[in-house]
């Protein structure tokens, strides 16, 4: 989570039901962190999402189930469902995989996140962006929901996908879909 020139992550090796509030890492934006743990393997495609991205407070990054899956089959989520447009766009992208930690996989999900608020990483896992943790939250878990769904619909054949004319409507419907929060958590 961000506050101004700095932000808080998870650090690297802990399982999250043994977290302590103590072990959390504070980083700045130029890579340095305080505590005394090591943060997250994943610090660096934060650090570059929070620089390229001032609207997002939060990040969101996980191996869920469903989300993985699709990331390992390599693709994109279509329209398939309206509700993608939840992510901000047409479809949810899957950014090409790499390492674990490096910057080539910074790149690929600054790229995937484009015009987005969430994407898969290939054989990897997901990563959501928004104002607040709540919403970041909020955001992955329905992201996680439209691949679960999605792959249910391919267990059952190919689903139709919605025309980019029907999923602009939707998406200049969620323009204002929700209230945008009052401040920024870190103003």
């Amino acid at each position: 989570m961000r506050f101004g020139d700095w932000f808080l992550i998870t650090p690297s090796g802990i399982r999250y039901d043994a977290l302590e509030p103590t072990q959390i890492v504070e980083m700045d934006m130029e890579g340095a962190s305080e505590g005394r743990m090591r943060p997250s393997s994943e610090w660096r495609f934060h650090l570059d999402i929070y620089k390229a991205r001032p609207e997002v407070g939060a990040i969101v990054h996980t191996h869920p189930p469903f989300g993985t899956a699709v990331a390992a089959l390599r693709r994109e989520v279509p329209a398939f469902h309206y509700m993608v447009a939840v992510a901000g766009g047409t479809t949810i992208r899957c950014a090409p995989y790499a390492t674990f930690g490096t910057q080539l996989l910074s790149d690929y999900v600054q790229r995937a996140l484009e015009d987005r608020t969430a994407c898969l990483l290939a054989n990897h896992g997901m990563v959501a962006v928004e104002a607040t943790l709540e919403q970041a939250t909020q955001l992955a878990i329905e992201v996680e929901m439209l691949c679960r769904m999605y792959l249910t619909a391919l267990a059952a054949g190919e689903p139709h996908v919605l025309t980019d004319e029907e999923m602009q409507e939707v998406l200049d419907k969620f323009a204002d879909y929700r209230n945008p929060p009052a401040h920024k958590p870190w103003d």
